[in-house]
Parts: structure tokens; C-alpha cells; sequence
């Protein structure tokens, strides 16, 4: 009896073993696919600022938004763009940007990324300032397609020296 329970329970395993393989392989390529889309959307804003339509291709219409330039959360695609847009003009550009300690949770058909920005812009005249933020995007797959539907953008002060 021991030997049939035994052989079952090995066999069980031995079933749940490629999915669970299976699952975390699926996680880690939803995870690379969230993180290239942020970066390619930062690529874009680099490459011309003024091209809003494609900063802004994976972002579902009903998005949300909180950061600090705003004392109330930003709702939907169309109201992100419009204050966006005097950014694209601003003489400021990204120089460098980087995703510090990024993390992606995926549960089903939502992905939830958090990571710490850490980046440079360089004015007109040529002089640098350092960028840092605590950043939370949702996306969600829809029709196919992973949209992000709610972001977070917090400030990270310097700590005092």
C-alpha cells in the first residue's frame, strides 16, 4: 500500500512539475515584455519629444495617473496627453534613464511593474540635473495587447548629507 500511495504521489508531482515550470517561464517572459515596453517609450520621448502618438501607443484610453505635479489624480489617455504635450517643446531633454531594481507581478491578464527611476536631463545650455522617482505602472492585457492603465510616479528626495 505504501508503495502504490508513494507511486501516486510521485506521479503527481511529476504532472505539476512542467506547469509550474511552465508558469514561471511565462511570468519571466511577461516580465521582459512590460519592461521593454517602458523602454521604449522612454526611447521614443528621447528621440522626439513631440511625438505624443507614440510615447503614448501602449496606454489605455481610461488611464489614470498620480505624480507630483498635480495635487489630483490625472484621469484618462486624452488629459495625460494634453499635459504632456508643452514637455515635448520644453528646451529640457533626457540624457539618461534608468529602471533601478525593477520587479513585475503578474497575476493573470495584469502585470503590475514597480522600480526606481534614476535619470539626467540636460537644459539648453548644456548643464545636467539628476532625475530620481518611485514609480508604480499597472497594465493589463487587452485585446492581445499589455495597455497601461494606472501609473504612480513619486518623488525620492535625496536623503540629507
Amino acid at each position: 500500500m505504501k508503495k502504490v500511495l508513494f507511486g501516486s504521489l510521485m506521479l503527481c508531482c511529476i504532472t505539476i512539475m512542467p506547469s509550474t515550470a511552465y508558469a514561471q517561464g511565462s511570468n519571466q517572459q511577461v516580465s521582459d515584455e512590460i519592461i521593454a515596453i517602458v523602454k521604449a517609450q522612454w526611447a521614443a520621448e528621447a528621440a522626439d519629444p513631440g511625438n505624443l502618438t507614440e510615447q503614448f501607443k501602449n496606454i489605455a484610453d481610461d488611464y489614470t495617473e498620480f505624480n507630483s505635479d498635480y495635487s489630483t489624480r490625472l484621469d484618462g489617455k486624452a488629459v495625460a496627453m494634453r499635459l504632456a504635450e508643452p514637455g515635448g517643446k520644453d528646451p529640457n531633454r533626457s540624457a539618461a534613464g534608468e529602471m533601478l531594481n525593477p520587479k513585475v507581478q503578474v497575476y493573470g491578464d495584469t502585470a503590475i511593474l514597480t522600480y526606481n527611476f534614476a535619470g539626467v536631463s540636460r537644459n539648453k545650455d548644456g548643464e545636467t540635473k539628476t532625475n530620481r522617482a518611485k514609480s508604480t505602472r499597472i497594465y493589463v492585457k487587452l485585446s492581445g495587447k499589455w495597455k497601461l492603465v494606472h501609473a504612480n510616479f513619486a518623488p525620492d528626495p535625496k536623503p540629507n548629507d
